[in-house]
């Protein structure tokens, strides 16, 4: 469900998971109309989004297939969220765009004693938030010991905090964290950092979604300005960064919502929108519209997500209270497994994705080369009917007028959650019906524009899952194991899928507590080959980021990695910073003729977020990234 990952983690694909944005596009006397773009009773036709040229202002317009979760960063896991996150708050370090490698963030150095049980950050002095006050190591020491105390605060990034002991700030620049055991995380805790004097006074941190007053003090390098839900989400320059940039940037971002993919597309072609990106990406069909298009730039990288089918192992409480309705013939490995070898991953992505994805392996897609695992020649369990086949007979299930039947007399017919704004899961949901179907399982697709409801509920047997996973692993891990299970049935949690086992746990309390690289790496591919074997995740395909820009409108922006990346739901905040608008001088050279007729110093980044926008206090899962 997302990372925090995320969450973008949580996104998990669902989930996914965890809503609501007011943002109102007006700037001193700018003469931009954000409802211009909107068909309503009143506007029945959408117009082209034109520029404010108040005082040169440059906005960027964006659109995106998920729906905000929260703008609290304790509650938030979708990628949208965390996303906007990354552009509100400051984080303890950050990602370089090039090679992931940990760079300064509102902390300039660290270091760990010699036993590695406490780690001493200098924060940066030169960090004020937006309604002028000094940003210091106080502010993240309440963040960090929030989330230790509360946990409701701990709902999105709670594990990167189990394993605290103590959290100190002994000056305005000296953060002080103290372990109960190493942890291998310590650059890499993807926690924004909130204001201690606006957050202290907030009595329920699981109902407060941080959206009821603007703008939202934080200390980024945008500042939330306003926000309606599903309608649009906007962020002006924060001008007192300490990050400063010798390139044009655009002084306001608008996080659009449209509620039909095609829709945003159009609006790509019309200049109503400088950028679009999918749910999460474009669908093939649309990608091949796309390309050739005068001044449309399409890009493609590999993509930080996998796609999974996650299996419902029995969903249960902490204290071990079971609840849900899952079919407990999942309960047998054998059956899983045979679900897993009558997939056939390499037509899913030829078809579905129609090459714009890479075969499914392990849980950690290959841009992570260092995490990256895949199964050996005997281990692996590639599609093979007939040995599925066996598998079912094996485990009780056999074969009565083309239907399988358990000892019970009972046919096996399963379920599986999909998500009703995402093509992919509809498509590959035709096909599983088909595969299963032929050795004897029946399958109902429920397509729900909201599955959190069933999902946390543990009311369902599979779920297309996903999660965007971040340059450090461990929360994409951790959201699979005991601790992550909620403490009362039907509540938000960090879990994924109710998964808990010995040995997986095991497993990750050594890669945590792991500083050396290799052998941390070694604890981490072991994970992922208990979870291949297990047959609660089934990864099949590693998607491309698909997405597109007007080059009329937007004259560079970076990828991360810069080399091959994506552009929207990086691990850091580099593409919205780095885009540069074009300007005047610059489309007097270019042809904006045709299609578009908007003033070039615009730039609308539309976010197409699908979906409901509804501000819930528990996880959401969408269609599109849940996690960062």
């Amino acid at each position: 469900m997302a990372t925090k990952a995320q969450r973008d983690t949580h996104d998990q694909h669902h989930r996914t998971n965890r809503s609501g944005v007011r943002v109102l596009l007006a700037a001193g006397a700018a003469a931009f109309s954000l409802t211009a773009a909107l068909a309503t009773p009143l506007n029945p036709t959408p117009h082209e989004a034109k520029a404010a040229d108040d005082g040169g202002k440059k906005v960027l317009t964006v659109a995106l297939a998920q729906s905000v979760d929260s703008l609290s960063p304790f509650l938030a896991s979708r990628l949208v969220s965390t996303s906007i996150h990354r552009l509100m708050y400051e984080y303890l370090t950050n990602y370089d765009p090039k090679d992931n490698h940990v760079v300064a963030g509102f902390a300039t150095k660290w270091k760990p004693s010699a036993d590695k049980l406490t780690w001493t950050y200098t924060i940066r002095s030169n960090s004020t938030w937006s309604d002028g006050q000094k940003a210091t190591a106080h502010d993240a020491a309440f963040t960090f010991n929030k989330m230790m105390t509360d946990d409701a605060a701990a709902t999105a990034n709670g594990s990167f905090v189990t394993n605290f002991e103590k959290v100190t700030a002994p000056s305005d620049t000296q953060l002080v964290i103290k372990l109960k055991k190493p942890q291998a995380t310590m650059t890499a805790l993807d926690v924004p950092i909130v204001p201690e004097h606006v957050w202290k006074d907030v009595k329920d941190y699981s109902k407060f979604n941080n959206d009821e007053k603007f703008p939202i003090v934080g200390n980024g390098p945008f500042t939330l300005t306003d926000y309606k839900t599903d309608q649009y989400v906007k962020l002006k320059r924060n001008p007192d960064f300490w990050r400063k940039s010798d390139k044009p940037q655009f002084d306001d971002i608008v996080f659009k919502t449209y509620k039909d993919q095609d829709a945003a597309v159009a609006a790509l072609r019309k200049g109503e929108v400088s950028f679009v990106a999918g749910s999460p990406a474009l669908t093939p069909a649309q990608a091949a519209s796309l390309k050739g298009e005068k001044n449309i730039k399409v890009n493609e990288g590999p993509g930080r997500r996998f796609y999974a089918i996650a299996t419902n192992p029995g969903a249960q409480t902490k204290d071990g209270k079971k609840f849900g309705d899952g079919n407990p013939a999942l309960l047998n490995q054998k059956v899983r497994q045979a679900l897993f070898r009558s997939v056939d991953t390499k037509t899913i992505v030829d078809r579905v994705f129609q090459g714009h994805a890479v075969q499914g392996e392990g849980y950690i897609p290959p841009r992570f080369k260092d995490y990256f695992w895949s199964p050996s020649d005997s281990q692996k369990l590639s599609y093979d009917p007939d040995a599925a086949g066996k598998l079912l007979d094996e485990a009780g299930y056999k074969l009565k007028d083309g239907k399988r039947v358990g000892k019970d007399g009972k046919a096996l017919d399963l379920r599986i959650l999909c998500h009703a704004t995402d093509p992919n899961d509809k498509a590959v949901g035709k096909y599983l019906k088909e595969w299963w179907g032929k050795i004897g399982i029946g399958l109902k697709v429920d397509c729900l524009d909201d599955v959190s409801v069933p999902w946390y509920a543990g009311e369902y047997d599979l779920a297309f899952d996903g999660w965007s996973v971040n340059p450090d692993p461990d929360f994409v891990l951790g959201i699979h194991t005991c601790a992550a299970l909620p403490t009362k049935a039907k509540e938000t949690a960090t879990t994924d899928n109710f998964i808990c086992d010995k040995k997986f746990d095991g497993l990750y309390a050594k890669q945590l507590a792991e500083y050396d690289p290799a052998k941390r790496a070694d604890y981490v591919k072991q994970m992922e080959s208990w979870l291949y074997d297990s047959g609660y995740m089934n990864v099949m395909a590693y998607p491309n980021a698909v997405e597109a820009y007007r080059t009329d409108q937007i004259k560079s922006i970076e990828t991360m990695p810069t080399a091959a990346g994506n552009i929207y739901g990086q691990d850091g905040y580099w593409s919205w910073w780095s885009a540069e608008p074009v300007s005047s001088s610059d489309s007097g050279s270019s042809d904006s003729s045709g299609s578009t007729g908007v003033v070039i110093a615009i730039v609308v980044v539309a976010l197409v977020v699908i979906g409901g926008g509804i501000l819930f206090t528990r996880r959401r899962r969408t269609t599109a990234d849940e996690r960062e």
